[in-house]
């Protein structure tokens, strides 16, 4: 078996609870300096902005020391550097530390929070807001929950556990309910599994169904309906693919309420409208803990907006 090799520890502390920055410098390319393979690599950097972090000191290597433009290239080197965080809108929920020990931290995340740090979402992110709430660097995810989608992520103290949680994830060990609102259909006939194959391009929002092998099994279950045409149903995946639980929803004929994609969305609106949440929340994760051998399992305590409340989701 194929030893993984352990990543570096960085030479640069955390900003606001994101990690630097580490690119290792490939074995082919017609870079003479470290600053060339840099300028080419962040091309959607603002123009001279790669050039201001050389002369600022703020690129290092290994050891810490800044590394200047000029430096000759070299092969497999490793530097780090803090990119500039981007102008965020602040996510206004807070997230409710469901569980905590030694070894992990277990958290019922709002709508509208990122899981971990990527594209324009970076400070404002669970993994960064946990880090700087809680005073832990060390937190990694073990899994991700889709920004628009509440409920629970677990999360790992200790590096060198993380791959056990994630591997949990990875091999489907982990008993995962969801919960979700959407419109209530008499003519549909639940309970039942449904099996298709999903596909997601990069660049597309919207993820869609092809004919083929299924990839993706949702088991779907009515909890109960009301008076007003909407219905709360149990979700059950046997998969992970993206938006598994929305594309099923929505073939089924029922979408979830406040989805901006599915059926045919024109994708999330504006930044700071958290007026229209999804109504998707991940209910209750179970497993056996691969390194303390518990039985684990959690439950979140939420209630989906447009369940407690209906006049406010009257006719959507």
């Amino acid at each position: 078996m194929r030893r993984r090799t352990r990543t570096p520890p960085a030479p640069l502390p955390q900003r606001q609870g994101v990690d630097p920055v580490r690119v290792r410098l490939p074995a082919d390319g017609p870079w003479a300096t470290v600053g060339e393979h840099l300028v080419e690599r962040l091309s959607g950097a603002a123009p001279g902005a790669v050039a201001a972090m050389f002369e600022a000191g703020q690129v290092v290597g290994a050891d810490g020391r800044a590394v200047s433009a000029d430096a000759p290239y070299e092969p497999g080197m490793c530097v780090w550097f803090h990119r500039e965080l981007p102008a965020e809108v602040p996510v206004p929920f807070p997230l409710e530390v469901v569980h905590r020990d030694a070894h992990l931290v277990v958290v019922d995340k709002p709508h509208f929070l990122a899981t971990t740090p990527r594209g324009t979402h970076v400070t404002e992110t669970a993994l960064a807001r946990l880090r700087r709430e809680l005073g832990v660097p060390t937190l990694g995810a073990a899994h991700r929950l889709d920004r628009l989608t509440a409920g629970l992520v677990l999360f790992t103290v200790r590096p060198e556990e993380r791959g056990a949680y994630q591997t949990l994830f990875r091999d489907r060990r982990v008993r995962k309910v969801y919960e979700a609102v959407a419109p209530y259909d008499p003519a549909l006939a639940l309970p039942r599994t449904v099996r298709s194959r999903i596909v997601k391009e990069r660049g597309v929002l919207a993820a869609h169904e092809v004919p083929g092998e299924p990839n993706a099994v949702t088991r779907v279950e009515l909890v109960e309906h009301r008076g007003d045409g909407l219905a709360r149903y149990r979700l059950t995946p046997a998969t992970g693919q993206t938006h598994q639980l929305r594309v099923h929803l929505s073939a089924l004929g029922v979408p979830i309420l406040g989805d901006p994609l599915y059926p045919e969305g024109t994708g999330p609106g504006p930044a700071g409208d958290f007026r229209r949440p999804l109504q998707l929340l991940a209910r209750e994760l179970e497993f056996t803990d691969p390194v303390t051998g518990v039985e684990r399992r959690f439950r979140s305590t939420r209630m989906l907006q447009a369940w407690s409340s209906y006049p406010d989701w009257a006719g959507q």
